[in-house]
């Protein structure tokens, strides 16, 4: 029987307690100084009553995430028949070479996809949205060209993982908001010039959490939701009068900090399930191994375009939502609420009653 690891961090807690859940050893892989709330708070543990709490089983404890490649600590998992749950922060700290290369554990997924999330990949989620004929906001070549109020994303300078935005509907305006943010150091110059440029979305926000079965050969949609980010969300609940005096002070960002569990209207439930089948087959198509588990297309559903979704980004590996159990639609399919981590916890359990663990890992 194999145990189920993950990186201490994204989703590990979700991914944890789904495995416990159907019956596997968790197995979290942790950051010195970032530990604790998989060492001492959520650690399965046996309270004075005699009952058992807590879902991280066992921790591995390592000097910095990318040292998890090094062979004694991989070793560590390979001897537990480890089964390793990717998350957005894997893909952060050990890096795609890294992952695709020097990583000998299996991986639930296509660990080959995830690099598809980055903007300057060669298949990347622009591409693939491509192919599947999925709406997407449309770039914008140059700033010279920005005719309409425009996003501008930018990779931090501090944190180049996670994006800046500024809003411009001329090129005027892009001048100005971005040599704000350069005298601010908030981003650089070459950051700058590798910037993505889209027309701004106007809509209700969602995110799309799917999972793709292999074994089942069908799509699922196991919960909606959406973000809750700092410091827009301050903004964004004082008047408008008072924003633009806030504004003088300080600068919206959006970080994001959480998440809030919502549901759609029944009537675009089809629409989703319709999107997110044509991004499968796109992938299926232009990948090795294609699409295996969770994903999740993020966008707003746009009013004038008669309430049809547009993607802004796409999520190639375990969503960073726990909410989503909270949502109605798992029940809707299992009769019973069923989160990311035990979604993925049942396949793997699938897979090897069924001999086909080849088909859920790489």
């Amino acid at each position: 029987m194999v145990s189920i690891a993950t990186l201490g961090s994204h989703s590990a807690l979700d991914v944890s307690e789904g495995a416990k859940e159907e019956g596997y050893k968790s197995i979290v892989v942790c950051q010195k100084g970032r530990e604790k709330t998989y060492a001492r708070y959520y650690k399965t543990r046996k309270r004075a009553d005699g009952n058992e709490v807590g879902v991280i089983d066992e921790i591995i404890l390592v000097d910095k995430f990318k040292d998890m490649v090094a062979k004694e600590n991989q070793k560590k998992l390979l001897d537990q028949n480890a089964v390793f749950v990717p998350n957005r922060s894997f893909a952060v700290y050990v890096g795609y070479d890294a992952i695709e290369k020097d990583f000998k554990v299996p991986v639930f997924g296509n660990k080959y996809l995830l690099r598809a999330e980055e903007r300057d990949a060669e298949k990347n989620q622009y591409y693939l949205m491509e192919k599947a004929g999925i709406r997407y906001p449309q770039e914008i070549k140059s700033p010279q060209k920005i005719d309409r109020l425009c996003i501008v994303k930018v990779s931090e300078a501090k944190r180049t993982y996670e994006r800046a935005f500024f809003l411009a509907s001329n090129y005027d305006e892009y001048l100005e908001k971005s040599r704000e943010m350069l005298a601010e150091g908030k981003i650089t110059q070459e950051a700058l010039k590798k910037a993505k440029i889209e027309e701004y979305i106007i809509g209700a926000y969602f995110n799309l959490n799917f999972f793709y079965s292999p074994l089942n050969e069908e799509l699922e949609l196991l919960g909606v939701d959406m973000r809750r980010q700092t410091n827009l969300d301050g903004f964004l609940r004082i008047p408008a009068d008072q924003q633009l005096e806030v504004l003088k002070y300080a600068d919206p960002t959006t970080i994001e900090v959480g998440h809030v569990a919502c549901t759609l209207r029944e009537s675009l439930l089809e629409q989703a399930f319709e999107i997110g089948e044509k991004f499968v087959e796109a992938v299926q198509k232009n990948y090795k191994n294609g699409l295996i588990g969770p994903f999740a297309l993020q966008g707003a559903f746009e009013e004038n375009n008669g309430e049809k979704f547009v993607c802004f980004d796409v999520s190639l590996r375990m969503p960073g939502s726990p909410g989503t159990r909270f949502t109605p639609y798992s029940s809707y399919l299992f009769r019973k609420s069923v989160s990311f981590g035990r979604r993925i916890a049942m396949e793997v359990k699938q897979a090897e009653k069924e001999n086909r663990l080849d088909l859920v890992v790489t």
